[in-house]
């Protein structure tokens, strides 16, 4: 992306553009975002009232309506807030690795999950069509802005049947392993504990929060006689570390918010994860997390922001998440670029995160020393202006006299991939011997060793 100033760059332009950035981009920070987590910090109750969700049961039998449009972006602030929080109980630490969370022995109301739909004779279609009806425990971590590979908005264009979810994942071999291998890592997990574990094969639902779902993998039960949760995940070797942070075992952060949001519909109190990283018994991670209900509330709260805010009204959440998985995002829905497209005008918060962007390149410039957290910022704010361009190769924004110009031009060039020439060779022999050329290059290399080892 490239940005055209229509005047030299003054740095003391920030002594006003700051002010309007924090003001435009983060509405409430003069106010310390009080009124949005006032009642975490003061030790209320989730203001998703109980009478409403009863009434939403009875009398949508499941569907909530789609109803009104307004403009809001109040999941930046709320979502800023808590990740930049120390105190808080979302406070990010890092995608490599989520935090183990202490108990937390309250005495609270109990209640009973509500079964939405038998799953054992639904097609794959129609599992998808009654997922979309609320927030499955997959969806969690894209919502609170923590997964490495999908937006919130990603979750949100599945929930209004723009785009299914999985349909669009990449690595698709990795996802049907996952299936395939679900029953062996649950054998494994039972042999190597000695825990009873089964399945009930339906989809349930929160009694207060009719927009909490879950379709839990297995129950167990344990020698009390008390249930916990299991949750099967296969992963390679390479990507094992992720269960372990600073030497100590743990849940990637990615997962946690799944267990957690099951934890909170079935009112179960604990959750094992099982991870098969390997081809043997052995090769098996097992790991346990207690309920934390001070976790739980800031969760539901971000899940009845993204339902209420953004499901209900079809207003799409903002982008948030790193600058990858946003551009990752864009593309899938915007399309291919199209350089006949009008310009567009930056509007609402892009003025804003446009000198952002800009203060950030800025800094960069004059800094001596390689920042990861500057590079990843400056991405993050690129891929949400790009984002924002859509199938547009150009945008303007006319701010204190002057005209911004970014253009997103894209770069083609004609290949065959992989996939494709190895189903010409196969399909089409001849026209493959006629036309394709193999290319030579050598590489030199100087190897090291004792001339014993020789």
């Amino acid at each position: 992306m490239t940005l055209v100033h229509g005047n030299p760059w003054t740095p003391g332009i920030w002594q006003m553009v700051i002010p309007a950035f924090l003001l435009c981009c983060c509405p409430n920070a003069d106010q310390g975002f009080e009124d949005k987590t006032f009642f975490r910090k003061a030790g209320r109750k989730n203001e998703y009232k109980k009478e409403k969700g009863r009434q939403e049961l009875a009398e949508t039998g499941g569907r909530i309506s789609l109803q009104g449009y307004s403009r809001t972006e109040s999941r930046q602030p709320v979502l800023e807030e808590l990740y930049h929080d120390p105190d808080s109980k979302l406070h990010a630490q890092g995608q490599k690795g989520g935090v183990t969370m202490p108990d937390t022995n309250v005495e609270r109301e109990r209640h009973n999950p509500q079964v939405l739909v038998d799953t054992e004779n639904l097609t794959r279609e129609e599992w998808l069509d009654w997922r979309r009806r609320g927030i499955g425990g997959s969806d969690v971590s894209a919502i609170i802005g923590i997964s490495p590979f999908r937006t919130a908005r990603d979750i949100y264009y599945d929930k209004l049947g723009i785009a299914a979810v999985e349909e669009d994942e990449g690595n698709w071999v990795a996802m049907e392993m996952g299936h395939l291998l679900e029953d062996l890592v649950a054998k494994i997990f039972e042999r190597k504990t000695g825990l009873k574990i089964y399945q009930i094969k339906k989809m349930f639902r929160h009694p207060l929060y009719p927009f909490m779902l879950a379709d839990v993998d297995y129950f167990i039960t344990m020698p009390d006689g008390t249930k916990a949760i299991l949750e099967i995940k296969t992963t390679n070797y390479n990507a094992k570390d992720h269960w372990w942070k600073d030497g100590r075992e743990t849940v990637p952060a990615y997962y946690e918010p799944q267990g957690r949001h099951y934890m909170a519909v079935m009112d179960i109190d604990r959750v094992f994860f099982c991870c098969l990283y390997g081809n043997t018994e052995d090769e098996t991670i097992i790991r346990e997390i207690h309920r934390d209900m001070a976790y739980e509330e800031e969760m539901i709260f971000l899940e009845q922001e993204f339902w209420d805010s953004h499901v209900q009204k079809q207003v799409p959440p903002p982008y948030l998440e790193d600058g990858d998985v946003i551009l990752a995002s864009a593309r899938q829905y915007c399309g291919r670029a199209d350089k006949d497209a009008d310009a567009i005008v930056l509007n609402g918060s892009m003025p804003s995160t446009l000198m952002r962007y800009m203060q950030l390149q800025e800094q960069k410039k004059q800094s001596d020393k390689y920042s990861k957290k500057l590079e990843a910022d400056i991405q993050r704010l690129k891929a949400i202006l790009a984002a924002e361009m859509g199938t547009s190769c150009k945008a303007v924004c006319d701010m204190g006299g002057s005209r911004y110009t970014l253009t997103y031009n894209p770069v083609r060039k004609m290949i065959v991939d992989k996939d494709n020439l190895m189903r010409l060779k196969l399909q089409y022999p001849e026209i493959y011997e006629q036309f394709v050329t193999v290319s030579e290059f050598r590489t030199f290399h100087v190897k090291v060793s004792s001339v014993d080892a020789a």
